[in-house]
């Protein structure tokens, strides 16, 4: 009886302690989201004055109306993010994942060869220059929808991580469907990938946030303002909001020298791209803490 009180109150220590814990790791993290939600609504006079606060002291929504002074290159912008990450995405994640099951297939007799060749590039690469003239020249990728989509399609870490996740499932699944007569594409498509949703999911978030926060790819190959993904399209709002600032505050004392809201502007940004993110996560975060062969051997 004694054991049992004691185990009890142990128990209540250790939920307190593990409750307590995860309510100040999620404050620490929630904290800066809703620092910069406020810095969004908040006048760029009060945040060059006060500085940035969790309530803001003079709402302004300048920030927001900046961003959508022209609503349909705002949005024009926003379906060319959603279409890259969401084809790209896909793609990449294929493509990840059948490199990785090729990889990690023991009977492939250039596994070696070419794990060597994905592992070479992480160390070495032809540099940024080739790279361009090999998309501009050869590839004539210039303000190509492609050009956002084809650079970003393959990570040798990612592959790495799927390769090695897929090495732990049981050869005898596979040899099993080979004994009913099933082909590598159909083992890989029906059995392989289903049990490969956590890594598969985590890998795709990871993918995904690649293709939406790509900035710098545009920046080389596109030069249409219709072609601009939502990073760019920010990327170039913001830095011309600074050069005008900078300018204005050059002019003579005489002139009328009221500011556009920069700051707060960085602020409105960050909310108006991490948006769809946020939505985003939830859902996969649940393939993250599944186990990765529960029920897929029997005995």
């Amino acid at each position: 009886m004694t054991k049992k009180i004691v185990h009890k109150k142990d128990l209540i220590v250790f939920n307190f302690i593990a409750y307590f814990y995860l309510i100040v790791m999620a404050t620490i993290c929630i904290v800066p989201f809703l620092l910069i939600v406020s810095g969004s609504i908040t006048s760029e006079q009060s945040i060059l004055r006060d500085g940035f606060s969790l309530i803001p002291k003079e709402i302004s929504f300048e920030a927001y109306k900046m961003i959508f002074l022209a609503p349909d290159a705002m949005l024009r912008a926003y379906g060319i993010t959603i279409f890259i990450t969401f084809v790209g995405g896909s793609c990449s994640l294929f493509l990840t994942s059948m490199t990785a099951y090729v990889l990690q297939h023991k009977d492939f007799p250039f596994r070696s060869k070419f794990s060597f060749y994905f592992y070479f590039t992480t160390l070495f690469s032809g540099g940024l220059v080739p790279w361009y003239i090999l998309m501009m020249k050869y590839l004539g990728l210039k303000n190509n929808i492609l050009a956002l989509i084809i650079p970003l399609l393959f990570n040798v870490f990612y592959i790495i991580i799927v390769r090695s996740f897929m090495s732990g499932i049981p050869d005898s699944i596979s040899e099993s469907a080979k004994m009913d007569g099933a082909g590598e594409f159909t083992i890989f498509i029906k059995l392989i990938l289903p049990l490969s949703k956590p890594v598969l999911a985590a890998m795709g978030l990871f993918i995904a946030l690649n293709y939406w926060n790509d900035w710098f790819n545009a920046m080389l190959f596109i030069d249409k303002s219709d072609m601009m993904p939502l990073q760019y399209y920010l990327h170039n709002l913001l830095a011309s909001t600074e050069a005008l600032n900078k300018m204005r505050s050059q002019l003579p004392p005489g002139f009328t020298q009221t500011s556009s809201p920069s700051e707060s502007l960085k602020m409105a940004m960050t909310v108006i791209t991490i948006g769809p993110i946020i939505l985003l996560y939830p859902y996969l975060q649940k393939y993250f803490v599944k186990g990765i062969m529960v029920g897929s051997v029997k005995g």
